[in-house]
């Protein structure tokens, strides 16, 4: 199995980035890789992101973005919003909602990782996510092989 990149960008800079990566490249910049994971596992975790800062059912399915790769795709706003709340969200309890959320994801069937990896990839996606500005037209991407 490959490993999926994670990334912010522009449209024009993410297929740019996703033509080196197609090609074999490592194009370098701020990124999370993520090795042995696909796609379908960052919904998976979009999905437990969202129930966890209670914004489930929102549409956490990541969507291609052009014709030109059909190995990148885009992360829907919601899924930016759930993952960067992670950050900062307060439970009623002592658990940390962040903790929770790597520690489930680590527990789906066929995690190539444990909690302790888990938790620290989710600790950077969630930082790229708090990271984007409207208003410099970045997205979330992801890339996979």
């Amino acid at each position: 199995m490959g490993f999926t990149e994670i990334f912010v960008a522009t449209h024009d800079a993410a297929l740019k980035r996703a033509q080196v990566l197609d090609a074999g490249g490592s194009p370098g910049g701020q990124a999370l890789r993520i090795p042995g994971v696909s796609d379908f596992e960052i919904e998976q975790l979009g999905d437990l992101a969202g129930a966890a800062v209670h914004a489930g059912g929102a549409d956490y399915e990541l969507a291609m973005v052009d014709v030109a790769s059909d190995s990148l795709l885009g992360v829907p706003p919601a899924m930016v919003r759930a993952l960067a709340d992670l950050l900062t969200y307060e439970t009623e309890g002592e658990g940390n909602v962040l903790d929770d959320v790597a520690e489930q994801w680590a527990a789906q069937d066929d995690m190539p990782f444990g909690a302790a990896e888990a938790r620290n990839y989710v600790q950077q996606l969630a930082e790229l996510a708090s990271g984007i500005d409207d208003a410099d037209r970045n997205g979330m991407y992801v890339w996979s092989s």
